[in-house]
């Protein structure tokens, strides 16, 4: 039995996952959330519920934020930094900016706390069984503290450098996927246009080097056989929206992720926020057949 203890900031499908796993793995996890965690949730999820974030950083060796974006960061951050966080390690696993935490750093160090980003790659179902990625950003000495609670997380720990370099490399790693449902909606568009039909071409991908993991196990919700979501199409959005500002802010041109943030917004705009991000791709290719049937 580890005598860390762990508290987790957010508990959404990620945060509350993470609570899972490492109650699971034998930590001693507290948790707290904005809207407040209740008797039911907590005994469900075996953990401690704290009602504000200072009784969060009083029960815990380490905060593991797991929040929705830069502006919910933000905000637990600064809540944080006005509590009594001495020797406390936090560690951000939300996908935001390399900025966000890096804005806080030298406040936290003020208050004899560390802060290192450790963005995660997968989703909850992952989390429960301890093979998410995480890209891991800050100081050698703080990554190595987090190595107990990461190794009981991850099957793939990569310390990619200092503070916000973990985000960056969640920025690059999530630009490739959703470049990649861009691109397979374009693929399969164009081969409607020479005659072929959705099952041969996704039959044909499927066993080629062009079939990435996330592709394969998509396969049903591309083919409609099932609505099952593991990344939503919001989600994805949000996504696209912030490396859309990482990049301008930096004058980097990416014109293929501001198609794949159009492909999404329409998505949205047509009322699939919910659904799996898979499903624009779908939709793109039922919607050409149904236009060309006769």
């Amino acid at each position: 039995m580890t005598a860390l203890k762990i508290g987790i900031a957010g508990l959404g499908r990620m945060g509350g996952a993470m609570a899972e796993r490492l109650v699971g793995q034998g930590f001693e996890v507290a948790g707290w959330r904005r809207s407040g965690v209740g008797p039911q949730e907590a005994a469900t999820l075996k953990i401690t519920a704290c009602e504000t974030l200072a009784a969060l950083a009083a029960a815990s060796d380490i905060v593991i934020l797991a929040l929705l974006d830069d502006e919910a960061v933000d905000a637990v951050l600064s809540g944080l930094v006005d509590t009594d966080i001495a020797g406390r390690l936090i560690v951000d696993t939300s996908t935001v900016s390399p900025q966000t935490l890096t804005a806080h750093q030298a406040a936290f160090a003020a208050r004899g706390a560390c802060l290192i980003d450790a963005p995660i790659a997968g989703g909850p179902d992952m989390v429960r069984i301890g093979s998410i990625g995480l890209y891991i950003g800050g100081d050698a000495a703080d990554v190595a503290r987090f190595m107990p609670v990461a190794e009981a997380l991850s099957g793939r720990i990569l310390h990619v450098g200092p503070l916000g370099h973990g985000a960056a490399g969640k920025l690059v790693n999530n630009m490739m996927l959703l470049g990649y449902w861009q691109c397979l909606k374009e693929a399969l568009l164009l081969g409607q246009k020479c005659g072929l039909d959705r099952d041969t071409m996704i039959g044909l991908l499927s066993g080629s080097p062009a079939a990435s993991g996330a592709f394969k196990a998509r396969i049903p919700v591309i083919l409609g056989q099932t609505d099952a979501v593991g990344f939503s199409i919001a989600g994805a959005l949000k996504d696209a929206r912030l490396v859309d500002s990482v990049a301008t802010a930096l004058d980097q041109p990416i014109p293929a992720m501001r198609l794949a943030q159009q492909s999404f917004e329409a998505m949205v705009a047509a009322g699939y926020s919910a659904a799996d991000l898979a499903v624009m791709v779908r939709h793109a290719v039922e919607t050409t057949e149904q236009r060309d049937r006769p």
